[in-house]
């Protein structure tokens, strides 16, 4: 009994003492853990502010320099003037006529803005259109339509080439943006005689309207599209903005609807993001998450007012928005009018979105971020997995643009794959395009930088169905001349997740999002139950009307109309001055005082913005970076779990396509030669890849094939050569085991080359080298295969010691 119990007494102390080191181990691993968090939280905040104030003290100790020397050249000027009171007179003469006109055109644009609504809101589409579909007679019944776009005159659209699909961005705008002048997305596509179809949307939601329903009813319309052109490749779906990640969302519930999509610059990945700059991705962890909209929507009786939206918009830049468009439009208010109240039609046509809609972006996009993590769902037992997206993705980003940032557009690539093998090996091709300076808008309306990246894209698209499955960048040089006679040079680099990550400073941020994100899933909870009913039981249709009314955008346009009896002598005023119109003379010393007058209070805009988005920073790392911020965000951390790359060779397309090896004839060689070829040179330009889709949709063996057959070809054969290269050249002669197909063969492969670059790289000419040996074909330097078409480039000759070397 003694020793029993001193046996136990043991047994007991020990389970005491093993415990009491489990708990010190894991107290020590807190602590370390609690350390390493504060150290990121202290390493976020330097940065902030270091890139912050690095950045305002550069940027407005420049502009201030700058402004001080014109200020000081335009006061020489002014006090050395012989005729300073008759430019006085002339410039004041001046200011009171372009004061009259351009409150007669803040007028009409309030005249513009209540036709417009009165209107409903309709696209500002400067093309003439007819209705296809209207989304409010579908089975699942909403606010969208599918309109055709009818050629202006002169234009002549041929039915057989592919269609173009556009869908604007439901932000808080009205459609038509994407065609707002004749050198935007349908201009381009119309020029080059594309049918183009416009994915449109009423001002007011369908009552119980979903996102879900949305999908269903833009992937109707794809189909509906592709009935109408049967003869022609897959339709092009472009999407701006957040029609971008609409697009994605309804090609990854609809794996048929397999035709390029473009995404400009789309909110995919909207965590991502660089420290010192994007501040708008920090509104959930300063303002609040999900309630807010909640509250919003609840005060709307269950709708959304996007005019709220615009306002976030505009006050990213309220120099521009507040101020600067105003004096520009003050500056000449004859030749800016029509472009002023042109795009005053869409940025002040506010439409709304159910509570659902206006929920789930918020909720599952942008503050759940659970698009990029594989746990979105429009609707139960509809998963959202964008690897099942199996047609060409472009993706066109810009630095900038400050509301998607680059990380945002692209960051998805690498969240979703592990690695550009697996993209290969999902038999998906994206491009990506990134450009230094244009603009959010700029992206698809009509800049000058981002039109020549449309107009690539229009002739472009077709032919890069038929490049090998990969990661891949689209890149514009050796630019030359202006205007109409500008011609370029695309060129596509292959790329690698690696060279994506390079894009952005790091994921240590991106806890902070986590810890935002579960904040937000409790703090709507908490709305939900004790909230929501008070508010609800508080708001009627005629409360959210007055609401709306009342919202600010929308006063500032109405009260400015010539619904006011105020603004009745505007217009009289404003045609006086139109019929004794006597500007000033340019060189008039008042003009530039006046020019370097608005750029100082441009300055000083910018200056209290800057210092508010610094403080908007500092506030989101100091309140979620922290460990605590950190232990309450791991719930929400978790990134998509991702397929490991050694598991690759084992999927079953990868056993598939190696198991079939020596299997095929003269196009699977073609094919898997040309994929030698690229891969050995790592990149290739767009003409090598036209005449590559030339001969792949007209000449033998490949003309009879479907589209969906080519996809397969390419796809295994790119699945080949990613997984035993070696055997993928060694095995040709299995599939050309007669001297005419080999021959047959080079001259399809001499046909797609064409030229050879100036400084063909070292593993191209090995690869050259091994395919000839191995198919028993003449040297380059013996006979002109893969030779230029005009002689005026050649591989340089090597000597028969080179390449024995080689070959060892």
């Amino acid at each position: 009994m003694t020793t029993n119990a001193h046996s136990k007494s043991l047994q007991l102390g020990s389970d005491l003492a093993r415990d009491a080191v489990a708990v010190n181990e894991r107290t020590v691993g807190a602590v370390a853990n609690a350390l390493d968090q504060s150290g990121v939280q202290w390493n976020l905040l330097s940065k902030s502010m270091a890139v912050q104030s690095s950045r305002i003290m550069q940027d407005h100790t420049d502009r201030t320099r700058q402004l001080a020397q014109n200020m000081a050249e335009c006061s020489q000027r002014l006090f050395s003037s012989r005729s300073i009171v008759k430019d006085w007179g002339e410039y004041l003469k001046d200011v009171g006529q372009r004061v009259a006109l351009t409150m007669d055109a803040l007028r009409e644009r309030g005249d513009v803005f209540l036709e417009h609504e009165a209107a409903g809101c309709p696209p500002v589409l400067i093309y003439d259109y007819e209705v296809i579909t209207d989304g409010r007679h579908l089975k699942r019944p909403c606010n969208y339509q599918l309109l055709r776009i009818l050629p202006p005159e002169g234009v002549t659209v041929e039915d057989s080439k592919r269609p173009y699909i556009i869908i604007d961005p439901r932000a808080g705008h009205g459609g038509g943006i994407g065609g707002f002048k004749h050198d935007s997305q349908v201009g381009v596509a119309l020029a080059k005689g594309h049918p183009v179809y416009f994915v449109s949307f009423g001002r007011d939601p369908v009552p119980g309207q979903t996102l879900a329903d949305v999908m269903h009813a833009e992937a109707g319309f794809v189909r509906t599209v592709r009935a109408r052109h049967p003869d022609s490749p897959h339709p092009v779906v472009t999407g701006n903005c957040q029609g971008g990640w609409a697009t994605l969302l309804m090609a990854a519930c609809n794996p048929d609807l397999n035709g390029p999509l473009v995404l400009n610059g789309a909110p995919v990945a909207p965590w991502a993001g660089a420290v010192g700059e994007n501040p708008m991705r920090y509104n959930a962890g300063v303002l609040g998450g999900t309630w807010q909209p909640m509250f919003w929507s609840d005060l709307g009786a269950g709708q959304f007012d996007g005019a709220n939206l615009v306002m976030n918009f505009e006050q990213l830049n309220p120099s521009r928005n507040y101020f600067g468009k105003y004096f520009d439009l003050y500056r000449d208010p004859e030749g800016g009018r029509q472009r002023f109240i042109d795009f005053e039609r869409w940025w002040g046509g506010y439409f709304i979105l159910n509570e659902a809609e206006i929920h789930w972006i918020v909720e599952q996009l942008f503050v759940g971020n659970r698009l990029v993590k594989n746990t979105a769902q429009l609707e139960p037992g509809v998963p959202v997995d964008i690897k099942a997206i199996k047609g060409p993705i472009f993706v066109f980003a810009s630095q900038g643009d400050n509301i998607t940032p680059p990380q945002q557009a692209l960051n998805w690539i690498s969240e979703t794959y592990s690695d550009e093998e697996e993209i290969r090996v999902r038999g998906q091709r994206i491009v990506y395009m990134l450009h230094d300076e244009v603009g959010h808008l700029g992206i698809f309306v009509s800049s000058k930088v981002a039109r020549k990246e449309h107009r690539e894209l229009a002739s472009t698209l077709e032919t890069v169905e038929s490049m090998a499955p990969g990661l891949y960048e689209m890149q514009i040089e050796n630019i030359e001349g202006e205007g109409a006679d500008k011609e370029f040079e695309v060129r596509f680099h292959e790329r690698t997740l690696a060279d994506l990550a390079a894009l952005d400073d790091g994921q240590q941020d991106e806890m902070s999002f986590a810890a935002v994100a579960h904040m937000s899933e409790t703090q709507s909870n908490i709305y939900q139950t004790f909230g929501r009913p008070t508010v609800q039981s508080l708001s009627t249709p005629t409360s959210a009307k007055a609401l709306r009314d009342l919202h600010p955008l929308r006063v500032q346009r109405a009260a400015l109309s010539s619904a006011q009896p105020a603004t009745l002598g505007i217009k009289y005023w404003a045609d006086m001055a139109r019929e004794h119109r006597n500007p000033a003379a340019p060189e008039n010393p008042f003009l530039e005082l006046e020019k370097i007058t608005a750029d100082w209070i441009e300055q000083v805009m910018d200056y209290g913005r800057d210092v508010r988005d610094a403080w908007y920073e500092l506030t989101f790392f100091s309140l979620w970076s922290g460990p605590l911020a950190a232990w309450f965000g791991q719930k929400n951390a978790a990134h998509r779990t991702l397929v490991d790359p050694e598991s690759l060779r084992s999927l079953p397309e990868v056993e598939a396509a190696l198991a079939h090896i020596k299997q095929g004839s003269l196009a699977e060689a073609v094919v898997r030669m040309l994929i030698l070829l690229v891969d050995s040179n790592q990149s290739f330009r767009a003409e090598i890849l036209d005449r590559w889709a030339q001969v792949f949709k007209h000449d033998e063996p490949f003309k009879g094939l479907t589209v969906d057959q080519r996809h397969r070809l390419l796809h295994e054969q790119s699945l080949i050569v990613t997984f035993d290269k070696q055997e993928a050249i060694n095995t040709l002669p299995d599939l050309l085991p007669l001297k005419k197909d080999r021959m047959q063969a080079v001259a399809l492969l001499r046909r797609i080359a064409g030229e050879v670059q100036k400084k063909p790289t070292p593993e191209l000419f090995e690869m050259v080298d091994e395919l000839c040996d191995i198919l028993d074909l003449p040297k380059p330097q013996d006979e002109a295969a893969l030779a230029p078409a005009n002689n005026s480039e050649t591989l340089p000759a090597r000597s028969p010691a080179d390449r024995k070397a080689r070959s060892k």
